[in-house]
């Protein structure tokens, strides 16, 4: 598809005689479109050309010579060049991309690079609660993204399967067994004996000593501490996959921190060898304070078990060395941005090529809140997402029976949008900023919600349905061929062309900053311009030429609609 964006940077950099690839990266997209479809700050050739704004934008006006095929009218205003889009060609542009390919938006930017992406990652022995929401959906939705740009990537489920914690559950487990069937009911069984555990350890410090040298007795393979392990493992596994069966999460690695087990000697004796190892009250620590960071990592602790740092350096090396990564993401809370800043700095130790620790990347995001505040596992005080999930799905099938009680596969449709509904809400803010989970927000169908980007997506199909067409036919190439773009010039078509324009866009730069919400902003946009469009034009009228068009706009916004939520783990219903 044509790059508007680098038909103006060319036509620029032959007036200035700059970089046109520079010139690139300074056009703006104005908010009003009354200011044009592309726009370039002249201030930022100020410094460099030594004139004012005005008088660069005056001068690369005279000067520019433009295909007016392609770009009709630049203007000057307040030091800005506005340039406007031929509404012909934006038009034919996207009729023949949608003629061309049937995964629109699809790229191959990144093909040749290796993508490692860490999510997910919930502690064995605990319950999956919605606070693992967040890196579970922000992980997975990148994982989509980046595959769909062409990126090889690899998610990893770093499953929390190793720590002092599963001393903690082998100690509590070993004295009170007998009052516990972790076989029937294993998750909130086990969770039970760690916070009364955990409330113990508070109380009486010899049986917080226990807990610690039972980790070390699992480090050095105890038979005893080994099968509890393994049992605490594999019922939780079971437990958490009904719910990454909800999501529809899947993971090219379930390697956990345990797996890096034996690997950890490895990454103790690189460190050892480097000087920078020291001990500190029996631990062996590395400080970090000449690189900015106050507080020291721990290698090894004084009983000598390992750290989740340590495995984390573990990892790192492996996955290097595997998978021979560009970039290798962390999708955590941000919560733990220190702990990243201390193992991403430690890694430039372990030997390993510029290019890995380069590639390192701490994806972080906020809480989910409840009402009364922060969760706490410790505590007890939790809400299981599987528990939230049903009851998502329960809450939008009785919106479904008062709004339409007639509908066919009324449960299907309700597992759709009550996941989707959970998932959008979720991507639908700035992943850093803290979520307050509200029930009255996430099943609105009228709201900036996952329930009206899928009504909109129906609206689209039903409207396809009723001018006589299906989405196969045009797919197929029914009246692709016969559109007739002058009918597209309208305000109305031209604000769908102008998203639907940008999608590939929107995915780039979902990718350069790791937000999938940049995304969910985009699919709102789109579904509130085209009810905008839907609401000022009808679409099946007797002129065939501009029902065809009209045809095609509907099928097109709802095409890319369709995509972007799957892309953020979305599945869409045909009715709703």
């Amino acid at each position: 598809m044509l790059d508007f964006k680098k038909e103006i940077a060319e036509a620029i950099a032959k007036t200035v005689e700059l970089n046109s690839n520079e010139l690139y990266s300074f056009i703006e997209v104005p908010k009003d479109s009354e200011n044009g479809d592309y726009a370039f700050p002249c201030f930022k050739l100020a410094k460099e050309l030594r004139k004012s704004p005005m008088m660069i934008a005056e001068e690369i006006k005279g000067k520019i010579e433009l295909d007016n095929n392609i770009i009709e009218k630049v203007d000057v205003v307040s030091g800005y060049l506005n340039f406007f889009v031929n509404k012909n060609k934006l038009a034919e542009e996207i009729v023949n991309e949608f003629s061309n390919n049937k995964e629109y938006g699809k790229s191959e930017i990144g093909r040749g690079k290796n993508i490692v992406i860490d999510y997910s990652a919930p502690n064995i022995a605990k319950p999956f609660h919605i606070g693992h929401l967040r890196s579970t959906v922000i992980g997975g939705s990148l994982y989509k993204i980046y595959k769909y740009l062409g990126y090889n990537t690899i998610g990893i489920n770093h499953l929390g399967d190793y720590g002092t914690q599963f001393g903690k559950m082998i100690e509590g487990y070993t004295m009170w067994k007998d009052e516990y069937d972790i076989e029937k009911d294993p998750i909130n069984q086990m969770m039970d004996i760690y916070v009364r555990i955990n409330n113990l350890c508070k109380e009486d410090e010899a049986v917080l000593e226990r807990c610690r040298n039972n980790f070390k007795k699992l480090e050095d393979g105890d038979p005893y501490c080994v099968e509890l392990w393994e049992k605490f493992k594999d019922l939780s596994l079971k437990e958490f996959q009904r719910v990454y069966d909800l999501l529809g999460s899947q993971f090219d690695s379930w390697n956990g921190e345990a797996f890096y087990s034996d690997k950890m000697p490895e990454v103790i004796d690189i460190l050892e060898k480097t000087g920078k190892l020291q001990e500190s009250q029996g631990a062996k620590i590395i400080d970090l304070e000449d690189k900015g960071i106050n507080t020291p990592i721990i290698i090894k602790k004084s009983n000598d078990s390992t750290t989740y740092a340590t495995r984390d350096l573990a990892a790192i090396l492996y996955r290097a060395r595997t998978y021979d990564f560009d970039k290798a993401l962390y999708v955590t809370s941000y919560e733990q941005v220190l702990h990243f800043k201390q193992v991403f700095e430690t890694a430039k130790l372990l030997g390993l090529d510029e290019k890995y620790t380069n590639g390192l990347e701490h994806v972080s995001f906020g809480m989910v809140l409840l009402p009364t505040g922060k969760m706490s596992t410790r505590e007890g005080t939790v809400v299981k997402l599987e528990d939230l999930l049903n009851e998502s799905i329960e809450r939008a099938q009785k919106v479904i029976e008062e709004k339409n009680p007639e509908l066919e596969n009324k449960e299907d449709i309700a597992k759709k949008v009550g996941i989707g509904a959970v998932i959008f809400n979720d991507l639908s803010n700035n992943r850093i900023k803290d979520e307050v989970f509200d029930w009255d927000t996430i099943l609105n169908f009228q709201g900036e919600t996952g329930p009206y980007v899928q009504y909109t997506y129906v609206r689209t199909k039903s409207i396809i349905e009723k001018a006589g067409y299906n989405i196969e036919d045009i797919e197929n190439g029914a009246i692709l061929g016969d559109i007739s773009i002058e009918e597209l010039k309208d305000k109305d078509s031209q604000n769908i062309l102008k998203l639907l324009y940008s999608f590939e866009d929107v995915l780039v730069q979902v990718t350069d900053k790791n937000e999938p919400s940049i995304l969910s902003r985009y699919l709102i946009d789109l579904a509130k311009a085209y009810s905008a469009f839907y609401n000022a034009n009808k679409v099946i009228v007797e002129d065939e030429k501009v029902k065809n068009a009209r045809v095609f706009l509907t099928y097109a916004t709802g095409k890319v609609l369709k995509i972007g939520a799957e892309l953020l783990g979305i599945q869409m219903p045909d009715k709703m």
